[in-house]
């Protein structure tokens, strides 16, 4: 049996306040942007930090499924942006009355307007055929790549950068624009760009379209309980 790399612990203490209400501002100050956008490139440096926070995401069995495809090219982004329009059109088709007509009024992806996409994949095969942690939830690397995505976007609001999280698309139609395996999980399309100002407030809540729900609500004790 391997010896315990007691070696490897370090110390878990809790951060400073400063450090902590840092963590705290990012979580709540994150936004869906869609048409905040500026032209302004992102910095190499500050995009390899943001996928570095990213790529640091937990994930079952430390299988790491993740990849990021970057697209810059103007071109290809109008190409996704197509795609993206054809499957909105059928989403709105889906709602009625008052909600068809928010939903048409709402700005909904910033593809053209953010100066980088990126496409976020999920690769189920990286660890092997049996991984620790998936053996019963065959989903979990899926969920994985969702916490890179979530770290991605807290990292994104520490430097001041933009996020939009775009799912309106069919995949076929993203998988021959880039090339994507089928074997390949297309996770996310993510829209990326330096922002000057940001809504107070998730910008659905803002628009109408839903409000948060009361955290009591949600937090059952000992099991699951009927409202």
């Amino acid at each position: 049996m391997q010896d315990k790399p007691t070696d490897s612990l370090v110390s878990a203490g809790a951060f400073s306040d400063e450090e902590r209400a840092a963590v705290y501002r990012a979580i709540m100050t994150r936004r869906d942007v869609r048409d905040e956008f500026l032209a302004d490139p992102i910095d190499d440096d500050a995009l390899w930090r943001i996928l570095t926070a990213a790529h640091h995401a937990p994930s079952v069995g430390f299988m790491q499924p993740w990849n990021f495809v970057l697209v810059r090219d103007s071109a290809r982004r109008h190409a996704v942006w197509k795609a993206f329009s054809k499957a909105n059109d059928e989403a709105a088709a889906l709602f009625e009355g008052e909600k068809a007509t928010l939903y048409r009024n709402l700005k909904l992806e910033g593809i053209l307007k953010a100066p980088l996409g990126i496409c976020v994949t999920c690769d189920p095969d990286r660890a092997g055929p049996v991984v620790l942690g998936r053996t019963h939830n065959p989903r979990m690397d899926s969920y994985s790549t969702v916490c890179a995505i979530q770290n991605l976007w807290l990292a994104a609001r520490a430097e001041g950068i933009g996020m939009g999280w775009v799912s309106i698309f069919h995949d076929a139609d993203l998988r021959a624009l880039l090339n994507i395996p089928e074997r390949i999980e297309i996770v996310g399309w993510l829209c990326l760009g330096h922002v000057a100002e940001l809504y107070d407030e998730p910008e659905l809540q803002v628009k109408g379209w839903r409000k948060r729900l009361p955290l009591e609500d949600l937090v059952f004790e000992e099991g699951w309980q009927e409202n």
